[in-house]
């Protein structure tokens, strides 16, 4: 360690002097008797706040280590406690207590500059003095600022120097239009991330959105006996399930309109019951093993694993519903009801069920590239309300992205 002329060796310690208390920052200290240590005091004792100002030294034969009782190195306890050393005399059996400071060991390598040697350094600029008072005396807080000031403050210099670079040479090689181009696929693989796989150039409407793809055949096959109970509703049953306000709308009205044919209504007792599960899943933030109730264990693994992101917290591993987790619900919920509804689904009544913003629902249907339309739809009571409904058609309805430029208007 570098010390500078305005320290001295301290080889007798006065009455008034306080005991150092040693504590290593990277480890305890075995055997005091091979460790060499020195204490360096300020010369300038007229100054009330140097004068006191102490750097302790130690040696081995692997590292040099050194302490200080100011500074940003300095122990945070000496200002807010006070220690005592005991001296016990073994012959005459008695104590005697002396005033005692902690000093925090660093190790120092070869070659380190020595952060209290200021002689070569340079001007420093008015900000990079307050920045130097706070790390030696500002509270953790200014101190856990300044830190992520020059973080942020590196990272923000290095990423615009990236940026500048790369977006230059990718104008000199594409040129703008295929950049444009580019964007705008990046824009559908973003969208593509939460809505079921799609097929465009499929010839029928139930292939732009397999039910495969949503419902493995698999899962299809161990929904048989759970969907039991929606196969063979009755009447009195979606009424009651109405009162009761336990169900989604949107599974009320596919239970409602169930047919008759045996096998079609098996197949669509099959996906309101995964459905019914699915929308339950969006009005939950953290999913609980006890949600899952009389679940066969594929659907639930499987709607854990493609509906819900892992957090932890509280020294647990829990399964949330996040925000873009509801989006990934809404837009599978749509591609199913698609299925049972013949191919159009009521946004309005879907929107209320998973809980998300009508603004938010209608972008996953444009994502979904389905033709969006107004109606009236009656409620009880006889009472009109306007709904917006996602009709699903060939060829697709392919949307301009928005956002673009705006015509200015003319002044009058």
């Amino acid at each position: 360690m570098a010390v500078s002329a305005v320290w001295k060796y301290d080889d007798r310690r006065e009455d008034s002097e306080k005991s150092p208390i040693v504590q290593f920052s990277n480890g305890n200290l075995r055997n005091s008797q091979l460790v060499d240590f020195a204490l360096y005091k300020n010369v300038d004792t007229n100054n009330p706040r140097k004068k006191h100002q102490r750097i302790l030294v130690a040696n081995t034969k692997r590292l040099c280590y050194s302490g200080s009782n100011f500074g940003p190195r300095a122990s945070k306890c000496n200002t807010l406690c006070k220690y005592l050393v005991g001296v016990l005399n073994k012959e005459t059996g008695k104590m005697e207590i002396h005033d005692a400071e902690t000093f925090i060991m660093h190790p120092v390598f070869k070659g380190e500059k020595d952060s209290q040697d200021s002689s070569e350094s340079p001007a420093k600029t008015y900000k990079e003095k307050v920045d130097s008072l706070i790390e030696a005396f500002g509270t953790n807080k200014q101190k856990r600022s300044l830190n992520a000031r020059r973080l942020n403050q590196v990272g923000a210099e290095t990423l615009h120097h990236a940026v500048t670079e790369a977006a230059g040479d990718l104008i000199e090689k594409k040129g703008i239009e295929a950049l444009e181009d580019e964007i705008a696929k990046a824009d559908n693989q973003e969208a593509s991330s939460y809505i079921p796989p799609c097929y465009e150039n499929a010839e029928k409407l139930k292939d732009v959105y397999s039910l495969d793809e949503i419902i493995s055949p698999a899962e299809y096959e161990v929904l048989e006996i759970p969907s039991q109970i929606f196969r063979d509703i009755k009447s009195e049953d979606i009424l009651k399930m109405i009162e009761e306000d336990r169900s989604p709308l949107s599974v009320i009205e596919g239970l409602k309109n169930l047919p008759t044919d045996t096998e079609v209504r098996d197949e669509k007792a099959r996906i309101l019951w995964y459905l019914n599960q699915l929308i339950r899943m969006a009005g939950q933030t953290i999913i609980k093993h006890t949600f899952f109730v009389s679940c066969p264990h594929l659907i639930k693994s499987t709607l854990r694993k493609n509906f819900t992101q892992l957090s932890y917290n509280t020294g647990r591993i829990q399964n949330v519903v996040s925000l873009s987790m509801k989006s990934k619900i809404a837009a599978y919920a749509l591609a199913l009801i698609l299925h049972i509804n013949d191919y159009q689904a009521d946004l309005t009544i879907l929107q209320r069920d998973v809980k998300i913003g009508e603004n938010q629902m209608i972008e996953i249907a444009k994502a979904m590239r389905l033709a969006i339309v107004k109606k009236s739809v009656a409620l009880s009571g006889g009472i009109l309300e306007d709904h917006r409904y996602g009709i699903l058609q060939l060829p697709l309805v392919k949307y301009e992205k928005s956002g673009g430029k705006r015509k200015r208007k003319s002044m009058a």
